[in-house]
């Protein structure tokens, strides 16, 4: 078996069964799929009794335990010599699998290849945003300072590395994915595929828009990386406490209070731990958003986003490709 995904679902089923049909679409055949309900209380199990008919997929039920949990069964049940990781309201490329696997095939000193992301919208349109990231090798210096594989659903890793470096941290309510690349990190090279291969779905209220968990996350997976890391590498800590605040800056700001009372109070933290983040493009449009909802208020926040984003698909749609049957871009003029 050459590669196995692991989807861990739970209370999914508004977008699963696209997901799974959106796999089964690989143009890599050698693979299988492991669907791991982590204690859901939808329909999951008559969905799957009655519908799924594909050998290669399989449904493993466990008590709810977490993302990490659900991955960590994946895992542990897993034939592939590849391990994917998918979340169950991601979607791929058709060719994503098959580009992925040919990188590690050819270079055995790589743990983990990963690819350019497209973001999506709950309906499955293209918002416009790609988030490009070339680092290549041993990144550790560069990972620790900006989670470069942008989401779980990227990442390509040989299941050999789990017995070097362990499984997700089940303790971590957020931040277990940068967590676990840091320690890949340690020990393996990683490539990266210059293609936005995946599709993530945005939430507004997704755990990420949990600012207050993931400050806490963010230090225990900073001091638990630093702690192990060599001492050469211990003058990018305050660089990299100030690029956790800056994305935590953000958080505040997604959520639906778009509180930015709170979005400047970690803003300055960020510039406490490195005052050359002022000179960053994120400082100055971070800066810009709290500015404009300050003095415009969130109604004249939201209409000058929609108006950005509305440009931002007119002028992307072009240069990213789309699933034909489940992503299409969004370039209506309403």
């Amino acid at each position: 078996m050459k590669v196995s995904v692991v989807i861990p679902a739970y209370n999914a089923m508004d977008y699963l069964p696209e997901t799974l049909a959106n796999v089964l679409q690989q143009t890599l055949e050698d693979f299988e799929v492991l669907l791991v309900n982590d204690g859901s209380s939808d329909s999951i199990e008559t969905w799957f009794s009655h519908t799924v008919n594909d050998a290669r997929v399989k449904l493993f039920p466990q008590a709810n335990k977490g993302l990490s949990g659900a991955r960590n069964a994946g895992i542990q049940q897993a034939q592939g010599d590849y391990i994917a990781f998918l979340d169950a309201d991601d979607l791929w490329e058709p060719d994503k699998l098959q580009k992925q696997v040919q990188v590690l095939d050819e270079d055995p000193t790589v743990g983990l290849v990963y690819t350019w992301v497209a973001y999506i919208d709950r309906q499955g349109k293209l918002t416009g945003r790609i988030r490009k990231n070339e680092a290549e090798g041993m990144v550790w210096p560069t990972l620790i300072q900006h989670n470069i594989v942008e989401c779980g659903s990227v990442a390509l890793v040989r299941r050999v590395c789990f017995e070097k470096v362990g499984l997700f941290d089940e303790s971590l309510r957020s931040l277990e994915d940068l967590d676990m690349w840091l320690r890949l990190a340690e020990h393996y090279a990683f490539r990266a595929i210059r293609e936005p291969l995946v599709f993530y779905r945005q939430h507004t209220d997704s755990l990420s828009r949990n600012w207050p968990v993931m400050e806490d996350c963010f230090r225990q997976v900073l001091d638990r990386a630093f702690a192990s890391a060599p001492t050469e590498f211990f003058h990018l800590r305050p660089q990299s406490y100030a690029q956790a605040y800056l994305c935590l800056s953000w958080k505040p700001i997604q959520n639906r209070q778009k509180d930015h009372q709170e979005a400047a109070r970690l803003l300055r933290k960020a510039v406490g731990y490195d005052p050359k983040v002022r000179q960053s493009e994120e400082y100055w449009r971070l800066s810009l958003a709290i500015t404009t909802l300050r003095y415009l208020g969130v109604r004249g926040y939201d209409q000058l986003l929609t108006a950005l984003y509305r440009i931002r698909r007119r002028l992307s749609f072009r240069k990213v490709r789309t699933l034909s049957s489940t992503v299409t871009p969004d370039i209506s003029t309403s």
